[in-house]
């Protein structure tokens, strides 16, 4: 080993030994645990709030949710520079107050809950029938349902699957409930209308769908029924099921509105959802240690938007490790350098099935207009330009298509990154024309290859704990990328290379 050389291996062990020691410490001291079986599942939900303030004084009231069936409460708290905080238990309200606020604001609110099947603390609301006026002829419309609905029932609860199975079935042909639907085309407002005409108590309520690094989302609504012994069910309108599903947790279940803005205008709330791997007194810590340490850096303490974002940039490594391994230490010859990383992103919101199925239909789609494209002789930034918008025109075509013929995996093919799918259809014509169409194929199988490999890699569960727990593992990842780096040997593939010189001076087959 060169003495010039040790300043290198010697950066290499610091990032390795540095991202170990940190990993090592927080797995102790913080109790994050290294596999992600080992506890139980805790989702952080984060709602943004955001409006326009009117220069004066602000209230803000957001509704909270509370402990339900299979979901535990651990911990809240509030984002909000410059704002009091008050939370309102006996409404089950947050409040903002400021004296004098002006422009855009944001404000933060989250809540943990651990997802906990045997939690049967369930706070029960009054029912209540709220008063209709329907005006003719939507009021003989709305009679004759009922007493259609009222003949092959036997009491309130059947009387409502009854009516959702008739609103959500799919060749429906009645007329007084399309003369409903052309006065209230929200299903939800016509379901709980119908009901309370018919003397029956329903009201909207709102539950969040807990998918783990989701943006951005929006409540759904759903539909509670009380009975005359005070006992509920819960309807979705959209489908007509009956039940909570597993996956949504019950964010309003009262008539009061879900977010109350005075002083301001343009008011919207959105949520952001994250799934955690830990301990109860882990979450419950880490909700008190507001001050994080160097050691304990983390993107925990991030807003949930961010978060979510961050837990997929983070898996970025682990694809560049892959593609150095293949490359390097296999000598696996893929179009582009990184291309396969950003394919295997794709992957990995389509399904591996249905990204290989796209990404391949794409790119010959897209070889074939570039092959006419060539006999133009256009300028290169020009040519560039039109393979970018026949890429976007055969997105477009394939998601209408998969649409029309009833496969909604096709839509999903707008997820690929179209610049890059734009660059590897001109690198392949580029290439087919100097070295023929078997280097194509060679490329192009190894940088599917090479994304399958990577996506299997960014999606296993247990290195996605790793990358999102512990920041240390990505100085681990550097070190071992800077290592192969270094690698100056035969690679695999060159071993079949030169397998006659071995036979030749060795006297032996490899």
């Amino acid at each position: 080993m060169q003495y010039a050389r040790w300043p290198f291996y010697t950066l290499i062990g610091i990032l390795f030994l540095t991202g170990l020691i940190m990993s090592v410490y927080r797995h102790i001291t913080y109790q994050v645990p290294f596999l992600p079986g080992e506890t139980l599942t805790t989702w952080s939900i984060e709602a943004r709030v955001e409006f326009t303030a009117d220069n004066g004084p602000v209230k803000v009231k957001l509704t909270r949710p509370y402990n339900q069936q299979g979901f535990a409460r651990l911990a809240e708290s509030s984002a909000s520079s410059g704002y009091g905080v008050a939370y309102l238990d006996d409404d089950n309200v947050l409040e903002w107050t400021i004296r004098q606020a002006q422009g855009e604001q944001t404000l933060f609110y989250r809540v943990d809950f651990l997802d906990d099947q045997m939690q049967n603390d369930l706070v029960t609301e009054a029912a209540h029938i709220q008063p209709t006026s329907l005006a003719e002829p939507y009021l003989t419309a709305a009679e004759q349902i009922h007493q259609q609905l009222l003949a092959i029932s036997a009491d309130s609860i059947s009387y409502a699957q009854q009516l959702f199975k008739l609103l959500t079935a799919e060749e429906n042909t009645q007329q007084n409930l399309a003369l409903l639907r052309d006065a209230e085309s929200n299903q939800a407002k016509l379901a709980v209308t119908l009901l309370n005409h018919a003397g029956i108590a329903a009201s909207i309520i709102h539950a969040v769908k807990l998918e783990d690094g989701r943006r951005r989302q929006a409540l759904i609504p759903l539909i509670k029924v009380w009975d005359k012994q005070n006992s509920s069910a819960i309807f979705n309108p959209s489908s007509g099921k009956r039940g909570k599903p597993q996956d949504m947790l019950l964010w309003q279940q009262n008539d009061q509105p879900m977010l109350e803005v005075m002083g301001g205008y343009d008011s919207n709330v959105s949520f952001s959802i994250i799934r955690h791997q830990e301990s109860i007194a882990s979450a419950i810590k880490a909700q008190q240690n507001v001050q994080q340490s160097l050691v304990n850096f983390s993107i925990h303490s991030l807003p949930l938007e961010e978060q979510a974002l961050f837990k997929t940039i983070l898996l970025l490594p682990v694809g560049a490790l892959m593609v150095c391994i293949l490359r390097i230490l296999v000598g696996l010859r893929t179009s582009g350098t990184f291309m396969p990383v950003l394919i295997a992103l794709a992957f990995i919101q389509t399904s591996l099935l249905t990204g290989l199925v796209g990404f391949t239909l794409i790119v010959f789609t897209g070889l074939l207009l570039r092959s006419y494209l060539s006999h133009l002789n256009l300028l290169l930034v020009a040519r560039i330009s039109a393979v970018i918008i026949s890429v976007i025109a055969i997105i477009t075509l394939f998601s209408l298509l998969s649409y029309q013929i009833g496969l909604s995996e096709g839509l999903k093919v707008t997820f690929f990154p179209m610049i890059i799918l734009s660059w590897t259809i001109e690198r392949m014509s580029v290439l087919w024309e100097e070295e023929g169409a078997k280097e194509v194929v060679i490329q192009g199988g190894g940088s599917l290859l090479t994304a399958v490999i990577a996506y299997l890699a960014m999606t296993n569960e247990f290195i996605r704990h790793l990358t999102f727990n512990f920041l240390g593992v990505q100085l681990i990842l550097l070190a071992a990328i800077l290592a192969l780096g270094n690698y100056t040997g035969y690679r695999l593939f060159e071993l079949a290379r030169f397998k006659s010189l071995v036979e030749k001076y060795a006297g032996k087959s490899i």
